[in-house]
């Protein structure tokens, strides 16, 4: 369907790529109810996702434009720029950081301090590709702020077990990106672009994203143990393990492939991620 038969709110979320918000949004809600030890209030728990659907459509509004020339070359990525005005972009984006930054200072004095460096680090992402072929650990780094963000909202302050989960997101958004990224192998390599698959190969780069996802299981392992999770947690873990493997199972060429498992496997790891840990606090 193009651009041009759609609505203006369906475009919006597609440019953003909404649907990518069950990433995040689960390892967020779950480091929450651990915090609060089972429900939080109704007001913690809003302003925790009012704050991520802000944070998430700043950074990814953030990163067409910083991308704008760039994606019109991009085969994948030709058409971004056909499905909003870049004038409604900036505005949207100001919204986005103005929306996010007043959410964030309602909840405590610590959100508010840390909400301006919540977004310098989102942002940051989307321009590391130009010096930095560790591009994929810097979007890891800004998904993982989710988790701690959420943490510091019910809790006021940093403790151990979200920063273990942190790590583990930061392991598995670097793999799994490392694995979409194979698809700009050809374009990134002839535009010059600093990236990982360009300098591994397709081939160590996939090689690099099992042992990450590997890395990911063992602290998922270890924020169970920090958090006092039982076993209902620790059972589902294997499921999670199955839905790292099916992920790797993808041919490294096969681009509907990569698309159709990426969405699928990541969802099914988040989300059975907070289902457990809901099982484990809330039963």
């Amino acid at each position: 369907m193009t651009a041009a038969h759609t609505g203006p709110i369906v475009r919006f979320l597609r440019l953003i790529r909404f649907s990518h918000t069950i990433f995040a949004l689960p390892f967020a809600l779950g480091a929450l109810i651990v915090a609060a030890n089972g429900w939080p209030s109704l007001r913690i728990l809003l302003l925790v996702i009012v704050c991520m659907v802000f944070a998430r459509t700043a950074a990814m509004l953030f990163n067409r434009l910083v991308d704008w020339s760039l994606d019109q070359r991009n085969p994948r990525t030709a058409s971004r720029h056909l499905l909003i005005p870049k004038l409604w972009a900036v505005v949207l984006l100001i919204f986005s950081c103005a929306g996010f930054l007043l959410a964030a200072c309602v909840i405590n004095p610590l959100t508010c301090i840390l909400a301006p460096v919540a977004l310098a680090l989102i942002f940051f992402y989307s321009v590391t590709k130009r010096f930095t072929s560790a591009t994929h650990f810097f979007l890891g780094l800004a998904l993982a702020i989710a988790p701690v963000g959420a943490w510091i909202a019910q809790r006021g302050r940093i403790e151990l077990a979200p920063l273990v989960l942190s790590a583990g997101v930061i392991c598995w958004v670097a793999g799994f990106d490392l694995i979409y990224a194979t698809q700009d192998y050809d374009f990134d390599r002839r535009e010059g672009i600093y990236s990982l698959v360009v300098k591994l190969g397709i081939t160590r780069s996939l090689r690099l994203a099992q042992l990450l996802h590997l890395l990911t299981f063992v602290a998922l392992i270890g924020f169970g143990f920090v958090a006092k999770l039982g076993p209902l947690y620790y059972w589902s873990l294997s499921l999670i393990a199955a839905a790292l493997v099916y992920e790797h199972k993808t041919e490294k060429r096969d681009l509907a492939g990569i698309n159709r498992t990426f969405f699928q496997s990541n969802a099914f790891v988040s989300g059975v991620f907070l289902v457990a840990v809901c099982a484990d606090r809330l039963i």
